[in-house]
């Protein structure tokens, strides 16, 4: 069995499987349950001045047959006391010495209120801090979370003033409401950052009704934006993730967070450089149980692929993530059809003759009718092989490439390079 201990910023945990920062992470009782049940770390729920929530408070948007695709919420940090938070994660990590028990925090961007709840959370032996500038609505109206979150400068001064307090590492969870998150998470290494967690939730607005032309969810007859996490934003966030991850000068520990709901996500997400990985909505929609399957999993690939801890995975796949512009223009790859799996749906065709390159062709043989690529006309844009039914069907395969390796940039510099010498020849 492989190695699954995991370190983000000297924070050591039995496994990378973390619950995040939310319901699940909402009392002692259930990060004991967790903890019980095999899960590596937990991020508490954040604590801050305690709201009042409102009913209703979650949606979900089902496709395809699939339940909770993704999933919306409107609540907010912590509604309980913060005495009663600290006496439940006091209790917490002394029965569970092993486990990762990091605390969210959020407070007024205020330098004596970061060092106030710093030190009272700390006191009662916590290994780490997440300081939540992502939460995108409710706290953003009163000028913390994302309203922090979204400001670099902001982001920098309250890591610092964290910083000034703090003993334990802090860990700057960052929004995804935002044109580049590389930005602020530069500033956050810049206040002094330990590492740095994404994505949290992004704005959203799950529904209308169509009966009562009510949002969903509606509190009272009104409604209003929520974040949105689950299966569907784990492209965005596995994205967020790479760009941080690529960029030397960022260089601290990642935590990834976003639509993570089995072990293959989450070494999708260590491989693009997350150290550890933090999972709420797939644990709100099957419970705790799931981390059985995760460690499971994840351990049979290590073992599969001959790798003895799972620390090896960590930004493996990094150097391969780039910008559009370095990519190869000449190399190429066709659709081909194998017609002994195929079975003539023509969802390929269509999808290709309507929307794509009109380079399939129906044929007919003594066998009956079957379906063709002109390769000569494909551009491997891979629509064919996504939208067929049956696995397999259909293979990109390369093909000859049509020139020597050549990206947009290297075009831009050999014109340039060009029309230099072009100049200086007219120059003289």
């Amino acid at each position: 069995m492989a190695d699954l201990r995991v370190s983000l910023a000297d924070i050591e945990a039995p496994n990378p499987f973390w619950l995040a920062s939310a319901p699940p992470t909402n009392t002692g009782y259930q990060v004991q349950r967790a903890f019980e049940a095999g899960w590596g770390g937990a991020v508490w729920k954040t604590l801050g001045e305690p709201i009042i929530n409102t009913s209703s408070r979650f949606a979900a948007v089902h496709f395809g047959g699939q339940r909770v695709a993704g999933f919306n919420n409107i609540e907010l940090i912590t509604d309980r006391p913060l005495e009663v938070n600290l006496r439940e994660i006091y209790e917490t990590k002394k029965k569970f010495p092993n486990h990762a028990l990091v605390v969210s925090l959020m407070v007024e961007p205020k330098r004596e209120k970061w060092h106030e709840i710093v030190k009272r959370v700390e006191d009662v032996g916590v290994d780490g801090l997440e300081l939540n500038f992502g939460c995108p609505h409710g706290m953003a109206e009163r000028g913390m979370g994302s309203a922090s979150g979204q400001q670099p400068d902001l982001v920098e001064m309250q890591t610092m003033w964290a910083k000034e307090a703090a003993r334990t590492p802090v860990i700057v969870k960052l929004t995804p409401n935002i044109t580049d998150i590389t930005v602020t998470a530069r500033h956050a290494v810049l206040g002094g950052a330990d590492a740095i967690s994404m994505i949290n939730t992004i704005n959203s607005l799950a529904g209308v009704d169509l009966d009562s032309w009510q949002t969903i969810p509606h509190v009272a007859g009104k409604g209003a934006h929520g974040g949105y996490c689950g299966p569907a934003v784990k492209p965005i966030a596995l994205n967020m993730v790479a760009e941080c991850a690529r960029h030397s000068d960022i260089g601290v520990p990642i935590s990834g967070i976003g639509g993570i709901a089995t072990w293959q996500d989450a070494a999708e997400f260590m491989l693009m450089g997350a150290s550890a990985v933090q999972i709420c909505t797939a644990a709100m929609h099957h419970g705790f149980r799931i981390v059985e399957e995760m460690i499971d999993g994840l351990n049979h690939y290590l073992d599969n692929k001959g790798i003895a801890s799972v620390k090896e995975l960590v930004g493996k796949a990094v150097p391969r993530y780039s910008d559009w512009g370095d990519l190869d223009l000449n190399y190429r790859v066709v659709a081909r059809i194998n017609t002994e799996t195929c079975i003539n749906c023509n969802k390929c065709y269509i999808a290709c003759e309507d929307t794509s390159h009109q380079c399939i062709d129906r044929l007919t043989s003594e066998s009956g009718p079957y379906l063709q690529v002109r390769e000569e006309d494909c551009v491997g844009c891979n629509l064919c092989s996504i939208v067929c039914p049956v696995d397999g069907a259909i293979e990109m395969v390369e093909a000859e490439p049509a020139g020597a390796p050549m990206s947009w940039n290297d075009r831009v510099r050999t014109m340039a390079n060009l029309n230099a010498g072009k100049a200086g020849m007219e120059a003289r």
